[in-house]
Order: structure tokens, then sequence, then C-alpha cells
């Protein structure tokens, strides 16, 4: 055979073999033939790659019917003058060595080429391990001195570079799924989560949005996305060679150590150190290093550093993480100690009590007292105990015996009477005190339209439980109970129906709740009411425009009404035109305004009262002198105290106001007579909530409730002298009316 000839079967033979190599391998020729590089190659391509736990559209290479293509093995080059060996293209039987495929609709990763240490021109060399090279205008990348290839090469498009999302997460180790019905990439990194849609140039990053400087798009079925937002949202800085045409991507490959001990540390006692590690490209931890001053008890008080480091399965190790750990001085136990200023006592005398207890290190302590009285009136010892805890949770405990002699200075009665706090309880007969005299008094209003939203009071259904325009000076009184299945949430919504705008001013607002005690949110939202009044903080003003509508007194919707949850509200506003309000409970994840237009107008449960209600409140002025004889201010009773009347606007029907809930009364008694004590006595049932006196709030009772007509709670006592009193009072929701205010002379001092 002539030379021709043998030259055109050898053409012939290397066509052939090359063409035995797969469409997304491609063979790269070295003159190098260092082994040990060769080595080094070979191991990093048999890398497991990450799985994706679901797969991105088919690319190009993938084989119909779920029958996976393996990643061919690197094949180093036997010698420097050695021509390249082909590689066999392996069956499609063959497990991969190099990579695992994903399990679900698995597609080939980007795959490892047979190839040498690389030349200068290859891009590898100033590879890092912690680098990722991209070529541009390629489909080459190149990662710890190994050429991948992606499946489709960075392009430039509208004057902005992509690069196939897959490949990026792939090479960076991140998690990644495909969304087909949304046609989203949905990338996954630590507890970030990136969602990229096609043809959008919108991205988010845990739910934020964030704009790219082109849209994501899909060819050949590789999604692309401009490499600013990859890098961007992976939070992997970048450079450009423009003279290789390569961009390099820094890695951050380093596993990450970190630890924490308790907030407070005491000489002597155990610390607890508990560790964490992560590797931000999942390679396991295998070994951790203490560096410092690590103890599990520290004898003495000062400053320790202490630093954690770990290694990752390639033995590469985390910058040390390091605390400073300040050790405190053992705590020490408060001292509880009180002294009484006697030892023995007769029935019904005032003990004085003086608190001696502290605490060595200054800490704040909580004080508890067991069976301490303001006098006793029984005989015998009382044994009278204190216990105080610091905040470190270290308890003392004191007590002390006193003598109580046979011998009765002051009845129950008198002594609370003549001594008894603001809010103390005593018993009196109250079936007496229908009997006593009525308080003569002048009565007259203040322009204010009550918007009593109480009906129905137990919820079923969602809708709107009252709707009404009103103007000027409006007072809201709002109480349901939720009685669905679901979270819930009430609203109060203004619209403006005018043409101008219009102003509405939040003057008091007293809210209580989400409680399943009626009583209870009353008594709170009564409470704030006063409050609200001395320290103005919820005092603000709202500028609808024409048409707008907006949710106003918010505390009642911040916290989610549990079913069997109950609401409270009180609440005065003043706007300068009419305004539309609308009360509602919805579910209570849903937009109120959008919501609205939907609901029902919900029935009266033919029980409890809705209505509005003009003039609410009423001043009452008395102008006699009162405390020298028993006597009784009575309201709610809808006989000395008439109900407002008003009308339910929902169905045009007449509405009286049953016990004047939502009233406020300002009650001023011009002239009470020296040494003389004012009670509150409740006539209807249990009650309880607080009144203002002189500007100062007065519960009703400290403690507990008023349950029964023979109950008397301390609101005010003059002394030697005489004087005015102004109380305000309104009727918490939850409780019961007719109430009576009692003024009585006090008993002689002994």
């Amino acid at each position: 055979m002539d030379l021709k000839k043998l030259t055109l079967v050898a053409v012939l033979a290397i066509s052939q073999a090359a063409s035995a190599v797969p469409a997304f391998a491609e063979s790269v020729n070295s003159t190098s033939g260092n082994t040990n590089a060769v080595g080094a190659a070979a191991t990093s391509a048999t890398d497991v790659m990450p799985e994706a736990t679901d797969p991105l559209p088919p690319m190009p290479t993938e084989v119909p019917g779920g029958v996976v293509s393996p990643t061919p093995t690197p094949t180093p080059i036997p010698g420097a003058t050695a021509e390249p060996t082909t590689t066999t293209e392996p069956t499609t039987t063959s497990e991969p060595t190099a990579t695992t495929a994903p399990t679900a609709t698995p597609l080939p990763s980007a795959t490892p080429e047979t190839t040498t240490q690389p030349t200068p021109t290859d891009g590898v060399r100033a590879a890092a391990s912690n680098q990722l090279v991209l070529m541009m205008n390629s489909n080459k990348m190149y990662q710890n001195g190994v050429e991948y290839l992606a499946n489709q090469p960075m392009a430039v498009k509208n004057g902005v570079s992509y690069v196939s999302i897959r490949a990026m997460v792939e090479r960076v180790g991140v998690k990644y799924i495909y969304d087909y019905k949304t046609k989203e990439t949905i990338v996954t990194k630590g507890s970030d989560v990136m969602r990229f849609k096609t043809d959008s140039k919108i991205y988010s990053v845990n739910g934020k949005n964030v704009t790219m400087k082109g849209p994501a798009y899909q060819t050949n079925g590789t999604f692309m996305v401009p490499l600013t937002s990859i890098t961007g949202a992976l939070g992997i800085p970048y450079t450009v060679d423009n003279v290789q045409k390569r961009v390099i991507l820094t890695l951050n490959t380093k596993p990450k150590a970190s630890f924490t001990v308790p907030t407070e540390i005491y000489a002597g006692d155990p610390v607890n150190f508990v560790t964490s590690s992560s590797s931000p490209n999942g390679t396991a931890i295998v070994d951790e290093r203490w560096e410092g001053n690590k103890q599990d008890i520290y004898d003495t008080p000062g400053f320790y550093v202490v630093s954690y480091s770990v290694m990752d399965a390639n033995g590469q190790w985390s910058d040390p993480y390091s605390v400073t750990i300040n050790v405190l001085k053992p705590n020490t136990p408060p001292v509880a100690n009180f002294t009484t200023d006697k030892d023995s006592y007769k029935m019904g005398e005032m003990i004085t009590y003086s608190d001696l207890s502290s605490d060595p290190d200054g800490d704040p302590i909580e004080v508890t007292w067991t069976n301490k009285a303001e006098a006793f009136f029984t005989p015998g010892p009382a044994t009278v105990a204190i216990q105080v805890k610091d905040s470190h949770g270290a308890i003392s405990t004191f007590e002390k015996t006193i003598n109580i002699s046979d011998e009765i200075l002051y009845s129950k009665e008198d002594f609370y009477r003549l001594f008894g706090a603001p809010g103390s309880v005593f018993n009196i007969d109250g079936s007496m005190v229908p009997t006593w005299q009525k308080v003569a008094y002048n009565l007259s209003s203040e322009p204010y339209n009550l918007i009593r939203s109480n009906s129905p009071e137990t919820v079923n259904t969602e809708g709107i439980t009252y709707k009404e325009t009103s103007f000027g000076g409006t007072r809201f009184l709002v109480h349901h109970k939720n009685n669905m299945n679901i979270k819930t949430k009430v609203y109060v919504i203004a619209k403006n129906n005018n043409l101008y705008p219009t102003t509405i001013t939040t003057e008091y607002v007293g809210f209580g709740g989400p409680s399943s005690f009626p009583e209870g949110t009353g008594k709170m939202s009564v409470e704030r009411y006063w409050k609200s009044m001395i320290t103005r903080e919820h005092y603000k003003t709202t500028v609808l425009q024409p048409g707008e509508s907006v949710s106003i007194l918010t505390d009642l919707n911040k916290i989610a009404m549990k079913p069997g949850e109950i609401v409270s509200l009180q609440a005065d506003l003043f706007s300068d035109y009419p305004i539309e309000y609308n009360v509602m409970m919805i579910e209570a994840n849903k937009d109120p305004l959008t919501t609205l237009p939907t609901l029902p107008i919900l029935d009266r449960d033919g029980v409890h009262n809705r209505g509005t209600y003009a003039d609410s409140t009423r001043i009452i002025t008395v102008t006699d002198e009162v405390g020298t004889t028993p006597a009784r201010l009575l309201l709610g009773d809808n006989s000395s105290d008439l109900n407002l009347t008003g009308v339910d606007p929902m169905n045009g029907t007449e509405a009286s106001n049953a016990g004047n809930f939502g009233v406020l009364y300002k009650i001023k008694f011009d002239r009470v007579a020296p040494n003389s004590l004012i009670t509150f006595n409740p006539r209807g049932g249990n009650y309880m909530g607080p009144v203002m006196v002189n500007g100062q709030i007065v519960q009703m009772p400290n403690s507990g409730s008023l349950s029964s007509a023979d109950m008397n709670s301390v609101i005010y006592r003059t002394g030697d002298y005489g004087g005015s009193v102004e109380i305000l009072f309104t009727a918490a929701s939850g409780s019961n009316l007719p109430v009576n205010f009692l003024v009585t002379p006090l008993p002689a001092k002994k």
C-alpha cells in the first residue's frame, strides 16, 4: 500500500474514533505529561454532583424514555508525545462513574473533560480551588483544574451576558427545581429561596422582588438568566478577564463554624457549648477543633476567649469562630425580711408593715406576701410571711407571728370605711340600700353619637355587625364574640362619601381582648379608655380623600380572635363632615377593604343591644352637700336614670340602650362633707371595672369582682376638710347594671 493510501486510512480511522465521543463531551489535547496533575484531575472529575430535587427542562442530550446517557470518566493522556486516545461512548445501560444523575427526570450534569493538566490558554491555570472560570462565548467552565461543559454556552443578548442557571447552580453546589406550571426555576441556598420566571425581568429572594438587566428565557430546553443576577442572588463575587475572554467567580467553599453559650455564665456553674457547622457545598464535616480557654466549669470570674473550627471531608478548615465569655461572680440570693410596728394588736387595729428585704447584688426582687392584712378580726396568733425572688430565680422567705387580742378596736366594716385603700372591699347589708335617700342632681348632656355594636354579640358567620353614618362627635362601644371555627378579626372601616376631604380626629381609645373572659375584656377596655384620656396617647388625625376608605381603631385587629374569644372597644372620635362607618367580623387573613362589599349585614340576636344613640355623654351635677347622711346615686336602672333612645339604622327600628352601656357619665359632687366616704355598690349582678376619681383610676375592686349587692368597694374618702369630687364612669361591657354610688359619713376614729 503506497503512502497516499496509508495516509487516507489513518485519517478515516481518526475520524471514526472522534465520532465516538458523546455530543456533550469533547477531547482536549495536551503536551504535558505530569502524571500527578493527571491523577488530581481524575479525582476531581469523579466527585459526585449534587442532585436536583426536581428536574429542569430537558436538555438536548437527554435520552428519551427516561434512559440516561452516563457521564464519561475523564481519561488522562498517557504521555506528552503520545496521540490522544478516543473515548468510547458508554452504553445506555452502564452506570456513570463521574456524576450521580438526578433521580426524578434525570439530566446529564455539566461534564468533566477527558483532560490532563490544561495549558495556560485553557483558562485553568488561574482557577484556584475556590474559583469557577466561565469562558466567554463558550460552554466551557473550569473548576479545580477540571474542564466542564455547560448545556448552553455563555451568551450575550441585547447587551446582557446570560448563563445556564443549571450549570451555575450545579457547579456552586446549591439545590434547584423547576416548576413546570409557573415556569419558574427555584434555587435554594440555605434559608434563602430564589425564584426566576421565564420571560420575566423580575426574580424574587424570599418573596422580595429584584429587577434584572434582562428577562430570563429558555433556549433548546435550557433556562438562561443574566450572569449579574444569578451571581448577585447567590452572593458570588466575580471579575472579568477581557484578555483571556473569561469570567472568574470566587466561590466560598470553606465550611463555617459557630457556637453559643448561655447569655449569663456564673463561676462554678456548668457551661453548655452548643456548636453549629455547615458547608456551602454540602461537604460532610468530619473534624472539629477548640482553641483558647474552653472549660466546662469556670471557677474564677473573668473574661475567657474560646475559638471553634471545623474541617470538611476535603480537608478544608473553617475560619475560627471566637467568643469572649464573661464569667460572672456567683449570684448571691436575696434576703427576705420585714417588721411590724408592734407585736400585739387589738382586733381591727391598723398594722404597719416595713419591708426590709434586699438583694446583696443589687438585683431587682419580686415580693410576695402571704396573709398580710391591714388588720385582723379574729383573736389569736396570726402568721404573716414574705417571699422575695431575684432575677436569677433565687428565693428567700421570712415569716413573723403576731398576736391578736380579744379586744375590739374597730369592727371590720368600720375599719375599712376608715382605713381601707381605694379598691378595697367590705360587706354591708345590701338589702337596706334601696331605702336610702336618692341624691338630687341636675342633668345635662353633650352631643356625642353612640354607636353600640353588641348584637349579635355572638357572631356565627362573617358579616357587617353595624353600619352607620355619623357626623361630629362619635363614640363606639363594640363587644363581640367569635363563634366561628376560624380565626377572625373585627374591623371598623371609615369611608368618606363627601366631595371634599374629611378629617377624623381620634381622641380616646380603650381596647380589651381577645379573651374568653367577657368581664375581663370589658374591664380592660374601660381602664385603657381612662388611661387614654390621661395620656392622650391615641390622639391623632386622619384625612380621608373623597371616596377613600380606611381601617380605623386598629387596636381591634392587631391580634386575631380564636374561636370563643371576645373583644371589647370603647373609643371617641370627631369628624368635620359625615363619615360612613362599618363594623365587621371576617376571617383573619382577609383584606377588610376588598371583603367589605361582599359581606351581608347580620341580624340582631334578639337579646343584646345595638343602636345609634344621640347625646351619649351625661353630665350629673350635685350641688347639695352630701355625706352627712347615707345617700345613693343610682345609674342604669331605666327609672332614676332613663335609657337612651335611638334607632337601629340597619332595619330602621327604634332602639333603647338597656343599661346605658357606652354612655360616659361625668359626675360632679360640688360639696362632699368632711369625713365622708364614697363607695361603689353593684345592684344587677357581677361587676368589675374601674372609675376615674379626680383624675386617678380606681379599680372596682382591686382584685376579683363585686359579685353581690352586699359588697361595697371604696372609691374616695374625704378628711377633716370637705371639697368637690369629680367621677367619670362608663359601664364595663360584660358586667351588669344597675349600680349605686353610695355616700356615707365615716365612723368616729378611736
